[in-house]
């Protein structure tokens, strides 16, 4: 191997190994089927509560469907909600949440994520999951075939505590 072949690889592992080292990933706990999780990177800290669908349709296309409410004091930013699908939504169809009566629009989609634009309507979503049992994410991919990706609610109110009470 030349000498410059050689330090290029030593510099990249330089700066990816302290990468690794700075960032920290800690599990705060299971709760039923929400689970919290704590990054910390020097000092800053991101903290959320997040869950995997219990139930996804069309069943045939397995997908990695998240579930998140974070927190992100040093940009502050509390109570935000997004949801990935495992696909790259489309522009042209709403993304949408749905518990019981409720119905709630994610404003923002970007590749494979999407968020609310409205903080005020974050926070009665928040009041809403912590009451209910049950919320369907509704989305569309790039064909625009729609998919309906249903969260179990058990153990949110506990995961969504401790996310937000590692990050005050």
């Amino acid at each position: 191997m030349s000498i410059i072949k050689y330090l290029i690889v030593l510099i990249f592992f330089i700066i990816f190994h302290n990468q690794a080292i700075s960032e920290e990933v800690n599990k705060i706990g299971k709760f039923k089927d929400w689970e919290t999780i704590v990054i910390k990177n020097y000092n800053e800290f991101v903290c959320f509560a997040q869950s995997k669908p219990v139930l996804q349709s069309p069943k045939k296309n397995s997908r990695e469907a998240r579930l998140f409410v974070s927190f992100r004091p040093n940009e502050k930013i509390l109570d935000e909600i997004s949801i990935t699908a495992g696909y790259e939504f489309n522009k042209k169809n709403s993304i949408t949440a749905k518990s019981g009566k409720n119905k709630y629009k994610f404003d923002i989609a970007q590749e494979n994520f999407a968020w609310m634009a409205d903080s005020k309507q974050e926070k009665k979503m928040i009041k809403i999951m912590k009451k209910g049992s049950r919320i369907m994410i509704t989305g569309y991919n790039q064909e625009g075939s729609q998919t309906i990706d249903h969260y179990s609610l058990l153990g949110f109110t506990k995961a969504y505590g401790a996310a937000k009470k590692n990050c005050s």
